[in-house]
């Protein structure tokens, strides 16, 4: 009990904090005009997907935790959502990269092919794209089946408390049979409950099956985005390390290959938050026997989470203008401290981006 009561209160500090620092990437580059560029932007729209983890996917996942029983379908809609702002997150990382790719690769001719409008309308299909794999569980894809052919052999499927993965209620029960046979020990629900829809424990694992996190989740629309970026990331470090073997590297080059090394490092740290929790999934398919610690699922958890609050951090301490952009934001417009806003700012330059 103590150790889900710290859970619970490390998901309210990450709340705000993730929020917060999300909030101040998108104040940033709207306030200082220097800051917008299509990569900034891209960034903003990252922020963006941080920010709904913030505000949505972690109570959703805190309620989650709880196991409530709820209707099915409601259920399945706590579930969708983390998913589809994950996914949405790999996609513009993916697009993040290409765009760092073709600045470094193609210099002269980057501004001629890359337009503003056009990476508004990939944002767009990304986000499209992310909601079609997010909410694909809600077509269909999901155990209600399961749980009919359930229903229709008994009245009531309930499990022990401490490993309850669901309960299910079925809604064609007669009013004068509800529960007539359950135990003493088994909840009871109203016959409107039942009947308006199938009632389950409510959790990640009641609704999605093993093969749908492992298969599709994780091997489809996880690792081969994250190869690809992988292999994006080694051909443009190959490119910079010829280019700077053979004459010296441009300055505007070396910010290219800063900003490119910061990417590649949202991409690792992506990988560290979200590994162990898909590693979880994989062993509980492999090995649906083996002993569940529901402690270290959610620390797992977590650290996904703990990735929406990375991605801003990162990107401002790595960057320098950006961070003390952003640090003027804080002091100025937030804690109203002008004088150490212009200490922070001062003799601060910002380099325009293409």
């Amino acid at each position: 009990m103590d150790v889900y009561f710290g859970f619970m209160v490390l998901e309210c500090l990450l709340t705000v904090a993730v929020m917060t620092m999300n909030l101040l990437v998108c104040a940033t580059v709207f306030l200082h005009k220097e800051l917008r560029c299509i990569t900034n932007y891209l960034i903003v729209c990252l922020a963006v997907a941080d920010f709904g983890v913030g505000a949505f996917a972690i109570p959703f996942s805190m309620v989650l935790s709880m196991e409530y029983t709820l209707c099915f379908y409601a259920c399945l809609f706590l579930n969708c959502f983390p998913l589809v702002t994950t996914q949405f997150s790999i996609f513009l990382l993916l697009v993040i990269a290409i765009n760092a790719h073709l600045k470094i690769k193609l210099p002269n001719s980057y501004a001629r092919y890359v337009k503003t409008s056009g990476v508004v309308v990939l944002v767009v299909l990304c986000w499209l794209l992310s909601l079609l794999i997010g909410l694909s569980p809600m077509m269909g894809w999901n155990r209600l089946q399961q749980y009919v052919e359930t229903s229709n052999k008994t009245m009531a499927v309930s499990f022990p408390s401490e490993r309850a993965a669901f309960v299910i209620i079925p809604y064609n029960v007669p009013h004068g049979n509800l529960l007539s046979n359950a135990d003493p020990g088994e909840e009871n629900f109203s016959y409107n409950e039942i009947h308006d829809g199938h009632l389950v424990r409510c959790s990640f694992t009641s609704i999605f099956t093993p093969e749908y996190l492992v298969y599709f989740v994780f091997l489809t629309c996880t690792l081969l985005p994250l190869f690809a970026m992988l292999g994006i990331y080694a051909d443009l470090f190959r490119v910079v390390r010829s280019h700077f073997q053979s004459q010296a590297l441009w300055p505007t080059k070396r910010r290219e290959l800063h900003m490119a090394r910061t990417l590649f490092l949202l991409v690792g740290i992506f990988c560290l938050c979200w590994m162990p929790l898909h590693v979880i999934y994989c062993v509980q398919l492999l090995c649906p026997s083996c002993q569940r610690y529901e402690s270290l699922e959610r620390l797992a958890v977590f650290f996904s989470h703990l990735n929406s609050l990375a991605n801003p951090l990162v990107y401002a301490l790595r960057k320098k203008d950006f961070g003390l952009a952003l640090q003027s934001v804080f002091l100025y417009r937030v804690l109203h401290w002008p004088r150490l806003k212009a200490c922070c700012c001062r003799n601060h330059k910002v380099h325009p981006q293409a």
